[in-house]
């Protein structure tokens, strides 16, 4: 028979032990703090040069805010606990967690495919342009994908904290997460929790879809330019976004549609962890060194400083 006794926090697992946790844990902060400042310098290159305020970057300005705010709502946490040695997180912290989680990731989903529309329009139709991706349509789709991803995280939190916990409280995860979860749950009936599943994977397929249709236009529109050097410019501003799509939504489909396991294999605390910090540090990377308009507003920045250092000296 079943412990009834009501879990009221839960614990979550870690990553190593004695020192090697302690290394794990300052490893965690290096990679925190360099996606944090990264993504900031990034966001803050987009508002201040002019030439970057074009609906791509509008995207790519929200995608930098997101990255930080996704890769917080988790390692922080994770860091806390390993130089305090304490697993635990309470059922509210947990709840809240969960929620982030899901809404930051849906948002980034739904942004990643707002941004290969615009990558579409620019490419298959240059000439409308300027009409078609107006700001108030960018606005639009910014909300859409925010709006998007908070009716997910509401049906995650809600479906799963719906259900009741009992027994043991150890989350075989460093951060709250819904199949994790589900394993601790006592209840019989998961219809919410599995309906809320159900629709994150079709949306989450149907954005895929679009960026799959997007990119097949595209690639038969730049295939007919004659110029090579058209076609290499007109790819060097799709190939960043690709990457991102492939490593968030590939590491995401690993990470939530793979067979559920009994314990927590090493292969799927890799895939989390990857999950969850990698994508968000290696962004800003990709775009600063495939994207020649922030590589000049980086540079014009930093000789703007190297000027004033050298001013302030005589």
């Amino acid at each position: 028979m079943k412990n009834r006794t009501l879990v009221v926090e839960f614990l979550l697992l870690r990553l190593a032990e004695g020192r090697v946790l302690w290394l794990q844990a300052t490893l965690f902060l290096m990679i925190y703090l360099m996606a944090a400042l990264e993504n900031v310098v990034i966001l803050l290159l987009t508002l201040v040069d002019r030439r970057l305020h074009t609906p791509m970057y509008f995207f790519l300005r929200h995608l930098f805010f997101l990255d930080p705010c996704l890769i917080s709502a988790t390692v922080p946490k994770s860091i806390l606990n390993s130089f305090t040695l304490s697993d635990s997180i309470s059922f509210l912290g947990c709840a809240l967690q969960l929620f982030l989680v899901v809404l930051l990731a849906g948002s980034e989903i739904g942004i990643l495919t707002a941004m290969s529309y615009d990558r579409y329009v620019a490419i298959c139709r240059p000439l409308h342009y300027e009409a078609v991706m107006s700001s108030a349509f960018c606005v639009q789709l910014m909300a859409l994908s925010w709006i998007n991803g908070g009716a997910l995280g509401v049906l995650s939190s809600a479906g799963t904290f719906s259900l009741e916990f009992c027994g043991s409280n150890r989350v075989h995860q460093f951060f709250c997460d819904v199949p994790a979860l589900l394993k601790l749950t006592c209840s019989a009936e998961h219809t919410i929790i599995e309906a809320s599943v159900a629709v994150g994977v079709c949306y989450a397929f149907s954005c895929l879809m679009c960026i799959v249709v997007s990119y097949v236009h595209i690639l038969s529109t730049v295939l007919k330019i004659p110029s090579r050097q058209s076609q290499s410019k007109a790819f060097s501003t799709c190939v960043p976004h690709l990457i991102m799509v492939s490593a968030f939504l590939g590491t995401g489909a690993i990470a939530y549609l793979k067979p559920t396991a009994d314990g927590p294999p090493v292969v799927d605390l890799l895939v989390s962890v990857f999950y969850s910090t990698v994508p968000p540090a290696l962004n800003p990377l990709i775009y600063c060194l495939r994207n020649k308009d922030i590589r000049s507003a980086l540079g014009k920045v930093l000789r703007r400083v190297r000027s004033s250092r050298q001013w302030e000296q005589d």
